[in-house]
């Protein structure tokens, strides 16, 4: 397994992701590849791409937020990364009741019946931290093991303690100013929608993901090619997707004690996405649960700080709890 050091000086010198643990070399050093689409029981065509050709499947719901830097486990494991229905290359959807968390989840179950896959690790980053631990609910036996990061947390609007809150605004005021001007006043958004999700994405997006703006430059995702992602569209799917579907939906919190699953929880302490309180819960609620603390770090942790969180994740799916995972015993939340 490649150390901690080695992945420093990788991402070093890549000022990226590095590709992939020392121990995985020994495979074939170009994985087969395969892209594509498949359909889902409504119509939906999900983009896919899948890495590796191993029997251990890690499945990762995301492509386009996450893919990149994951890719280095084709080369121990079968990676299946696809774009959620409404996001990235997969079909838009255009009936508003077809876009829900719970559509998530089902899809979830049609990307694994599509492979035939009959057990599998999952990875979810952000909300699909959420979703992932939904569908071990509903097909415990299906989950080898789940790895979460930055995840919400299992209920919208939970208060956490104050130590565990991280806000700040790490956008430039003027930059953001310019950015409403040319939305509001050029309705540029609608004339250049490209050229306004890449404004937008650098002057908003990437900042924020990060627990320092300096950093930006470590977050590997670019969306704007992919009309689904740009912002006027975008606006449509915040509202059905989060405003109506993930601010109201409640994880079964009295099923969560039964989830035997080995669950990784990965959180930086300066997320503003969602607070480092909501992984410090998971860890906390699930009852085969560990917290890798990302010092410093952002949402987008593992792009941010890869030299610790990509050997932790290897050391995980390999069936070891990594050394710096904790469990956590006490309630993050409010009183």
């Amino acid at each position: 397994m490649r150390t901690a050091t080695a992945w420093c000086i990788a991402a070093a010198i890549l000022g990226l992701i590095a590709p992939g643990p020392s121990g995985s070399q020994a495979r074939a050093p170009n994985p087969p590849t395969e892209e594509g689409f498949l359909a889902t029981p409504d119509g939906q065509r999900l983009y896919y791409r899948k890495i590796g050709d191993s029997p251990r499947i890690v499945i990762q719901p995301g492509r386009l937020l996450a893919y990149a830097e994951f890719e280095w486990l084709g080369k121990d494991f079968t990676l299946i990364s696809y774009d959620m229905r409404n996001r990235g290359r997969s079909d838009l959807v255009a009936d508003d009741a077809g876009i829900s968390f719970e559509h998530d989840v089902a899809d979830l179950e049609t990307v694994r019946r599509h492979f035939g896959v009959e057990r599998m690790a999952l990875m979810g980053y952000s909300y699909l931290g959420k979703i992932v631990v939904l569908y071990a609910l509903q097909h415990p036996a299906r989950v080898e093991r789940i790895v979460q990061f930055g995840a919400v947390g299992p209920d919208f609007g939970t208060e956490y303690k104050p130590e565990f809150v991280f806000r700040d605004d790490p956008v430039n005021p003027e930059a953001r100013a310019r950015l409403r001007a040319m939305r509001n006043e050029q309705n540029y958004h609608i004339m250049y929608p490209r050229e306004y999700c890449r404004e937008e994405w650098s002057v908003v997006h990437l900042p924020s993901l990060v627990g320092h703006p300096a950093r930006a430059d470590r977050v590997r995702i670019d969306v704007c090619d992919m009309p689904n992602e740009w912002p006027i569209l975008q606006a449509r799917h915040m509202r059905l997707h989060f405003e109506e579907s993930g601010m109201t939906h409640q994880t079964p919190r009295n099923a969560l004690p039964e989830l035997r699953v080995p669950v990784l929880t990965v959180h930086g302490t300066r997320d503003r996405n969602a607070p480092y309180g909501a992984g410090r819960e998971w860890a906390y609620l699930l009852p085969d649960a560990r917290l890798l603390t990302v010092e410093g770090a952002g949402h987008h942790a593992f792009g941010e700080r890869p030299e610790l969180v990509m050997p932790a994740v290897e050391r995980f799916l390999n069936g070891e709890w990594p050394e710096d995972a904790v469990r956590v015993t006490d309630d993050p939340r409010l009183d």
